[in-house]
């Protein structure tokens, strides 16, 4: 989100369903109440309007980012209308990080399953999503960002590989739980690999693989991976 946000010709949106899926799911997440308090918590009602309003706009595209499990209880019909791009990482290197804020995160908090689903659908219906994986694009953010943009129609621009640090003005109000790496960040770390891995979550990693793999063969490589 924060790397297409630095184009003059996008306007970001930054999870619009945490509302409706907090709402129809009943996870306690960091801020709940506060979250479901100052958000419209009608999924549907809430992408009818934000796709209307893009309607009526023509000098900008919108990037809404949302998360694949807060696709839940909803009308996907939207996604009929959209250019879809998922997003994936090694769950090897997110499962770590997920359970600091849900500590007894499930299959369905990481989203995968979903993602596959959510695809193959769309693949199905003739659509063409791409799939980024973040190994790939922090091994080349620059190439593997270039066949991002040509897969959806968009020109390149150099002004995606970084940003300043500190927050967006269209962060969620969750932004102080989760954001605090992109926060620091400038743009696209090197990319490191995650040596350990708690023995406790292994059973989770092993629910998780086969479907981080079904996707990340379907990924945009980056170009030394491709070389391999």
């Amino acid at each position: 989100m924060y790397s297409f946000a630095q184009r003059d010709d996008i306007r970001v949106v930054d999870e619009p369903l945490y509302g409706h899926y907090l709402r129809v799911s009943g996870a306690d997440h960091p801020a709940r109440d506060e979250i479901m308090a100052t958000m419209n918590c009608d999924g549907d009602a809430v992408m009818r309007e934000l796709l209307g309003q893009q309607s009526t706009r023509q000098r900008t595209r919108l990037f809404i980012k949302h998360m694949a499990h807060h696709l839940v209880e909803i009308d996907l019909g939207f996604l009929q209308k959209t250019c879809n791009i998922f997003l994936i990482r090694d769950p090897r290197e997110m499962l770590p990080s997920l359970t600091i804020q849900v500590p007894n995160a499930r299959l369905a908090d990481t989203g995968l399953d979903r993602q596959w689903r959510l695809f193959t659908d769309l693949r199905k219906s003739d659509q063409r999503p791409a799939v980024l994986d973040s190994r790939e694009l922090l091994l080349d953010p620059s190439g593997v960002l270039n066949k991002l943009c040509e897969h959806i129609g968009l020109g390149f621009s150099d002004a995606m590989l970084s940003w300043p640090a500190g927050p967006r003005a269209e962060d969620g109000i969750w932004a102080p739980h989760w954001y605090h790496a992109v926060h620091q960040s400038t743009g696209f770390s090197a990319y490191r690999p995650k040596s350990d891995f708690p023995d406790r979550l292994r059973p989770l990693l092993a629910e998780c693989e086969p479907w981080y793999e079904r996707l990340y063969e379907q990924s945009i490589r980056a170009k030394n991976s491709e070389d391999n």
